[in-house]
């Protein structure tokens, strides 16, 4: 294994690897201390099978099953589908995920340590790849906030809800998606969550706090609450955090869910087909496999 880091602040490619050939321990170790350091991780050239995914991102922790549970590969409901492309009229999988700044399951009360995402079909318009995803580095945000709004917000959570992303997805022209269900709201219902924590791997502390899911702070009126979470939202929006990966088919991107906020670009036609596999690892407790 190699793993090359990039230029940002984020982002490392890993090769030598093919990710089909299930992990012994020390390259799980390896990865899992270079995914807490660069925050991005970039395998190219696999050819996974959707259960080849679901496999090696088990090997970091349990996998999640989404709460819309709709567009998933045939008996793997852990592995969602993202995908523009329509077959006999219907849609094989989500068109518009992840098309805003959030952090995946910041809405759940067992949080993700990690996304990963394998590249089937990318667009492609005039020899141009379309459709990178960008990341934010929630750790140099953390560090470089006012030394008094940290005081002021140490132990204090914001109420994270999944509805709030999903709804603002159907409000924009086009949306395919439906409304959620009573089922759905009641099973990933409004939790609180730090808006700073301990990432549990390198121990920094990270800004958690996301204007994708993050509704209100805890103790705050709505006044006081609406202006630091806009102040959160613009300070992490600075150019000097983002980090834009250009995708090519075969490419498997691992990126750590604590440390960064991650937007899709939607800048693709409905015409210029992208296909994806994911799974989204839950964050444990600990990981006494790094203390061997």
């Amino acid at each position: 294994m190699q793993i090359t880091p990039g230029t940002a602040s984020l982002g490392a490619a890993v090769s030598g690897l093919d990710l089909a050939v299930p992990l012994g321990d020390d390259d799980l170790r390896t990865l899992l201390r270079a995914l807490a350091r660069y925050g991005v991780l970039r395998f190219p050239a696999q050819n996974l099978t959707p259960e080849h995914l679901a496999a090696f991102g088990a090997r970091f922790g349990p996998l999640e099953r989404n709460v819309a549970n709709i567009w998933h590969a045939p008996g793997l409901p852990e592995v969602m589908i993202l995908s523009n492309v329509v077959e006999d009229g219907k849609q094989i999988g989500l068109p518009d995920a992840g098309q805003d700044w959030h952090t995946d399951m910041s809405y759940s009360r067992e949080i993700a340590l990690a996304t990963v995402l394998h590249a089937k079909k990318i667009p492609v318009r005039d020899g141009k790849v379309l459709g990178d995803t960008q990341f934010r580095d929630m750790r140099a945000a953390y560090q470089d906030l006012p030394a008094a709004l940290k005081a002021r917000l140490a132990g204090k959570a914001a109420i994270h809800d999944f509805a709030k992303f999903w709804d603002m997805m159907r409000e924009r022209p086009g949306s395919t998606r439906q409304p959620l269900s009573e089922r759905q709201r009641d099973y990933k219902p409004p939790v609180a969550q730090p808006i700073f924590r301990r990432h549990p791997v390198s121990g920094e502390m990270v800004l958690y706090c996301n204007p994708g899911y993050a509704m209100r702070i805890e103790g705050m009126d709505e006044e006081e609450s609406g202006e630091t979470l806009e102040f959160l939202f613009r300070h992490q929006a600075q150019d000097k955090y983002l980090y834009a990966h250009r995708w090519t088919v075969g490419d498997v991107l691992m990126w750590d869910d604590i440390a960064t906020t991650h937007n899709a670009v939607a800048d693709y036609r409905s015409d210029e087909p992208r296909f994806m596999y994911r799974v989204q690892v839950i964050a444990a407790e600990d990981y006494p496999i790094l203390a061997a």
